[in-house]
């Protein structure tokens, strides 16, 4: 188990985190066949972005993630929206295997991976989840665009600047979403013993107000380091003055890019 996105950042992770587009849903089905006697795994689920919208296309989702809070939020939501063929588990990516006996004589029809693949083991999670595939399945590695602070546009530089003063650190990583991480696990995806592997990219632009993108921020600051309730105001005042002041809202481009593996 994990304490880094307990509390308060699983609560921001749940509201501010994106979703995921409609056609990136799509791209996963037709990536694998996907219908509605499938089970699908969504490993890193968090609060449950990616495993809620496809509840409604296979048999069932199983949620698993290693932070109990974050499971929790999954599962209410679910309820909220009356979904009642989610699954979830509380566990990582050295868990795996123990799916087996959950499985029984079932498999998985797909097992998808979003922005989480940064904190595991990918070389062998790959091996892993292999034999727990049914024919014509396989594994989804997406990316849902480039963190907040690391795009290319006009208020992102302002943005990461402000971060790295406040928390005295260098904001580098990618979270798996730059090409030389793709290629990285399309390798990886193949030393496993996976066949073709294929990209499918989508893309749209959003507007973020001042609220998401501070919320955003949350849902990515370790739980130790999440500034106190009374500081957050002056926090979010420190981040507006970060940000282009002749903007009300700041343009987000977002490449939701999905490898698709079949076993």
């Amino acid at each position: 188990m994990t304490r880094v996105f307990s509390g308060d950042v699983a609560g921001y992770y749940a509201k501010y985190r994106r979703g995921y587009p409609p056609q990136a849903i799509d791209a996963l089905q037709e990536a694998f066949g996907l219908g509605t006697e499938d089970v699908v795994l969504d490993l890193g689920c968090g609060t449950g972005q990616l495993a809620l919208p496809l509840t409604d296309r296979v048999r069932s989702v199983i949620g698993m993630d290693p932070e109990p809070d974050m499971l929790r939020l999954a599962g209410e939501a679910a309820a909220e929206q009356g979904i009642g063929n989610a699954t979830w588990i509380l566990g990582g990516d050295r868990d795996v295997p123990a799916l087996r006996t959950l499985l029984g004589r079932s498999s998985l029809a797909m097992t998808v991976i979003g922005n989480a693949i940064h904190w595991m083991r990918h070389e062998e999670l790959f091996d892993a989840l292999l034999p727990l595939l049914r024919p014509g399945g396989g594994i989804a590695v997406v990316a849902n665009g480039t963190p907040l602070w690391l795009q290319e546009n006009s208020w992102s530089p302002g943005l990461r600047a402000g971060l790295e003063r406040h928390f005295d650190t260098r904001l580098a990583t990618s979270c798996g979403t730059l090409p030389q991480d793709r290629d990285q696990y399309r390798q990886a995806l193949g030393a496993a013993g996976f066949g073709e592997v294929r990209e499918t990219v989508v893309e749209y632009t959003d507007e973020l107000t001042l609220e998401q993108i501070v919320g955003g921020v949350y849902s990515a600051v370790p739980t130790d380091q999440l500034p106190a309730p009374e500081d957050r105001p002056a926090f979010t005042e420190y981040i507006r003055q970060c940000l282009p002041a002749d903007q009300e809202t700041f343009t987000e481009h977002v490449r939701v890019a999905i490898l698709a593996a079949r076993a």
